[in-house]
């Protein structure tokens, strides 16, 4: 990717990526639709507590795929294949060793997240069970994401795609097979969501060690390289701490969503699972720009560093207006797919229609933060998001939801995401997200001078 069309690479390592990112979140949405439909509105609060509580933990190992994608992307695009052998065996090992503790903090404390998070009475025994199976099969969560991170790094999104999509069929049969056919209910969207998470994360081995042998996954002979850990992390855990504290400023929110009753709560993970659907082709093109990014780096080319931010940016707002644009005024009878009781569709229509059209300040701080972070300054988008997302959104859904009530409490996602992109904006404009590249560079030079 550090030569041709800087759009073209773009668009070409998006794509394979939107069509994943869409694979996976309908096989989410699935999940919605069948216990929503074949289940009811309390067992789809459920579903919507326990997918912020597992997405919670997946975040603390996120930073490991992220920061595998930037060290992997900047060493190959380097041509220094054996850095990249010790970067897939030095973040593996780490992983391995890491995932069953977490494993087991996830599944102990379900019932104290739960409490947090005011899930209404009637749903807490569905929602219990949902989390606790999800949370056996975090090891697969998480291994399926530092495949994806090692091979975006590579330059290969077609991948993830083919797994995503063997996965979404896996998923949305075993879907209907244990919740309509075995009523299994809840339980059974849990188990049809591990399992397929299970085949995805294998097949991504198998791929990797066949496609590239000189990378492959291993047990025996694994390196483990401390200052390469060391330059994942730097990159990867802000990102990580990122999505962790939005996954909590996100349960916030739907603590306070819940003291409104199941219709309100229920309304609202329908909404997310439309928004998120959404939002798709912002995280995708924001991927592809960390990858190009962090090749560009390595090859020290910043006139397509400079081209690749204006692309990001440009195309994830024209992909806002048009999504907007189409969807907004369909809202009702999108959250309908989902459930029949009207005061539930008109939840969610009301979380949809307050939170899609500020979806353009969201993109803003995607894309740069992208750009910014595939360059390898990480902690300053981090710290952007945390303060648009929890400083300002959390308490500005609080103080709606006092003052007007709950019909106007969606309006603090516009104002946390608006603080957001100001100060992405104006980080992105300072150019100091440049002096660690700058400062890697000249090194390099006084090495080899």
């Amino acid at each position: 990717m550090t030569q041709g069309s800087v759009l073209g690479h773009m668009v070409a390592f998006a794509v394979p990526l939107l069509l994943g990112n869409f694979l996976q979140q309908f096989y989410n949405m699935v999940d919605s639709w069948v216990v929503g439909n074949f289940v009811g509105d309390t067992a789809l609060t459920a579903v919507g507590a326990g997918s912020s509580i597992v997405y919670l933990f997946v975040s603390l190992f996120s930073c490991v795929g992220t920061g595998a994608t930037v060290v992997v992307s900047q060493f190959f695009g380097a041509r220094r294949e054996d850095r990249v052998r010790a970067v897939v065996d030095t973040i593996y090992r780490t992983i391995l060793l890491a995932a069953v503790p977490v494993t087991l903090v996830a599944f102990f404390s379900t019932d104290w997240l739960i409490a947090v998070m005011n899930v209404d009475s009637v749903a807490v025994p569905e929602a219990r069970q949902y989390i606790s199976i999800l949370a056996v099969g975090l090891v697969s969560t998480i291994g399926y994401n530092i495949n994806d991170g090692i091979l975006r790094g590579l330059g290969n999104s077609r991948a993830s795609l083919l797994f995503l999509s063997v996965s979404a069929c896996v998923n949305i049969l075993l879907d209907l097979l244990l919740v309509t056919v075995f009523s299994m209910e809840v339980a059974g969207a849990a188990i049809a969501t591990v399992l397929a998470q299970t085949e995805s994360w294998l097949a991504g081995i198998v791929y990797i060690g066949r496609t590239y042998p000189a990378f492959r996954i291993r047990l025996k002979g694994v390196r483990f390289e401390g200052t390469l850990l060391q330059s994942v992390l730097r990159i990867g855990l802000p990102a990580g701490l990122q999505m962790a504290t939005i996954s909590i400023g996100g349960m916030a929110v739907m603590a306070k969503v819940n003291t409104f009753g199941n219709s309100y709560s229920a309304g609202y993970t329908v909404g997310l699972k439309i928004d998120n659907f959404v939002f798709l082709p912002v995280q995708a093109l924001s991927n592809a720009a960390t990858a190009l990014v962090g090749q560009n780096v390595g090859a020290d080319r910043e006139d397509r560093v400079r081209q690749a931010a204006k692309c990001v940016v440009t195309a994830c707002l024209i992909w806002c207006a048009v999504g907007i644009s189409l969807l907004w005024p369909i809202r009702r009878q999108l959250v309908s797919l989902f459930t029949s009781t009207p005061e539930t569709v008109a939840c969610g229509a009301q979380f949809v229609g307050w939170v899609m059209p500020a979806y353009c300040l969201l993109s803003i701080i995607f894309s740069l933060n992208s750009v910014m972070r595939g360059a390898g300054e990480s902690l300053v988008p981090m710290l952007v998001a945390v303060i648009g997302q929890i400083f300002v959104r959390v308490p500005a859904v609080y103080l709606l939801a006092g003052w007007l009530g709950p019909d106007y409490m969606y309006g603090g996602f516009a104002v946390g995401w608006l603080v957001g992109a100001a100060l992405a904006v104006s980080y992105f404009a300072s150019g100091l997200w440049k002096r660690r590249w700058y400062a890697s560079r000249d090194k390099n030079v006084c090495k080899t001078g």
